[in-house]
């Protein structure tokens, strides 16, 4: 039996080489970058996006802006895309950063631009961009300090925050309270104020599988102190499974929490009755998570009250565990919807490495889900989580303060994990320091004009600082460049000063994230020669008239 096909009509395509199809990329890419750097520093401005349905939304957040610009020149707006993907990597590696790495991006491919019309080899020039901003990296890390205290994490937040100091006074709090692997969450609240939620120990999101299992009928909930804990994937629905170990329980008159994939039936009915006659203290709660993740989860708390974990891969049976096979936490509150575990603290050293485990798997994964997951498990594991609640008077106002937290959040993170080095731009304009040697040393030569262009480039952030406030950034880039490494512009009170010990921090790993993603995008777009895209279509006529910009389809 043969099959025909049609033929498949594809779109028709535009094809540009050379100047034109750079000279159009860069078109779009000044659109976005202009754009976004007019947020930068602590007297940048915001920008308001229209949105098709609700309130305009009011933003600061450089990657909010850059994700929601979208050109009608197709061209045009390959280059907007470009500079979207630095915004968007610098986002999703370092958690903030996205304007500064939008602004680099920009000022490397004007510079790179200039020196490809001018003759020079766009491909040598990659090179030496590449070379200098491994050189200018390294030495950022090798100046790096560790992020000592609530000052400093305070500091970090207030920065990113667009020198908000209430933000960073209650990050700064939340970290205090939860410590370096605790989790903050961030959650609109219905108040007008923002405010700090904590919960201590392991929490899950599940809750009592009976409302008979309640002991304090005023709070409906089961508070059982030193209870052991049987862990387990499997389904239990014979008493015969589980009789042993409740026998146990009745000479030890030990509590129990039970956690498993569901407890019906004639185990259910029977614990219930026991329960209610006062023979046993029980509470039955289902596994959290779901597929691959619940096991996972399982893991977690054996690991943390030092259970064994009785798997049905591992071919364990339930009427084979003993009492030395349950583990033992300093108390369990089970409400209707959550369980809140506080551990005995005697299986440290497990916790540590599991933690450890788990932080390489979030490292090494792509997935925003995945690593969001991950970080929540190891804020589980450690015993700390906190919930910011975000008030404003106004929608708008209440989804600019959310971004704005979780820059602060994203930037603290940063903080802790590689340290601290001076902001302001000026860590990069000091850090440049190193290319004029590494350009001596360079044989190529437009292999040195590539490391010319990373040193010209570096300039750029110090200087749109000052330009946001008010300033001449030429007059201050050259003042600045005589200063010594940690000295600075700071920009909110409008003098020179030590920026370190006046708080104008940022994350090492932000700066580091910004520059290499800003080069790695400019280098690909200086080395383009051919831009290939849709010749949009018009849209066909059906005797209604198109409204206004509405004439193609793209």
């Amino acid at each position: 039996m043969s099959t025909r096909r049609g033929p498949v009509m594809m779109a028709a395509k535009k094809v540009v080489f050379g100047d034109e199809a750079r000279s159009a990329l860069m078109k779009g890419i000044n659109l976005v970058a202009n754009a976004v750097k007019i947020t930068l520093g602590p007297k940048g401005r915001n920008v308001v996006l229209e949105r098709s349905y609700g309130a305009p939304q009011v933003v600061n957040d450089g990657v909010t802006i850059a994700k929601d610009i979208s050109l009608k020149d197709p061209m045009h707006n390959v280059g907007a895309k470009l500079l979207q993907e630095v915004a968007s990597k610098t986002d999703l590696k370092a958690g903030d950063g996205t304007t500064t790495s939008t602004l680099l991006c920009q000022e490397l491919i004007t510079q790179g631009l200039k020196a490809v019309a001018a003759g020079r080899n766009p491909i040598a020039i990659k090179r030496g961009m590449d070379k200098a901003v491994r050189r200018v990296i390294e030495d950022v890390k090798s100046k790096a300090k560790p992020c000592n205290g609530i000052e400093d994490i305070r500091s970090v937040a207030t920065l990113s925050a667009g020198n908000d100091f209430v933000i960073g006074d209650i990050i700064a709090t939340a970290y205090e309270k939860i410590g370096p692997n605790g989790s903050t969450s961030v959650e609109e609240s219905q108040s007008l104020s923002d405010e700090v939620e904590f919960t201590e120990g392991m929490e899950i999101d599940r809750g009592y599988i009976s409302p008979y299992f309640v002991k304090d009928q005023e709070r409906q909930v089961a508070d059982m102190k030193n209870p052991l804990i049987l862990i387990t994937d499997r389904k239990i629905s014979a008493v015969s499974d589980i009789v042993g170990i409740l026998e146990s329980l009745v000479k030890s008159k030990k509590p129990l929490l039970i956690i498993c994939d569901d407890l019906s039936g004639e185990a259910l009915s029977t614990i219930v009755v026991n329960k209610m006659r006062g023979v046993l203290d029980v509470v039955a709660i289902k596994s959290p998570g779901f597929g691959e993740r619940r096991k996972e989860y399982l893991q977690d708390i054996a690991i943390l009250t030092g259970a064994s974990f009785i798997a049905e891969d591992l071919g364990i049976t339930l009427d084979s565990v003993k009492e030395a096979d349950l583990g033992l936490a300093e108390r369990v509150v089970v409400s209707k919807e959550s369980t809140t575990i506080i551990s005995t603290g005697d299986h440290q050293d497990e916790v540590t490495a599991r933690v450890a485990q788990i932080r390489q798997q979030v490292e090494n994964t792509d997935s925003t889900f995945d690593r969001e997951k991950g970080e929540e498990r190891i804020a589980r594991l450690s015993g700390g989580i906190a919930r910011i609640k975000v008030g404003a008077a106004t929608e708008t106002e209440l989804k600019d303060k959310k971004l704005r937290y979780e820059d602060a959040l994203n930037s603290t993170r940063a903080a802790i994990e590689a340290g601290i080095v001076p902001g302001g731009g000026t860590t990069l304009l000091h850090c440049a320091r190193v290319i004029p040697a590494l350009i001596d040393s360079l044989e190529d030569e437009d292999e040195k004009q590539g490391a010319k262009i990373v040193l010209k480039s570096l300039e750029a952030p110090l200087k749109q600082i000052a330009a946001n406030a008010g300033l001449e950034g030429e007059v201050v880039l050259e003042k600045v460049r005589t200063m010594e490494f940690g000295q600075g512009y700071n920009a909110r009170t409008d003098t020179y000063e030590d920026l370190i010990q006046s708080g104008v921090i940022d994350p090492t790993k932000v700066t580091c994230w910004a520059l290499e993603n800003a080069e790695s995008i400019a280098s690909l777009v200086l080395t383009t020669e051919c831009l290939v895209v849709e010749i949009p279509e018009p849209k066909s006529g059906d005797g209604m008239g198109d409204l206004p910009g509405q004439d193609y389809d793209y």
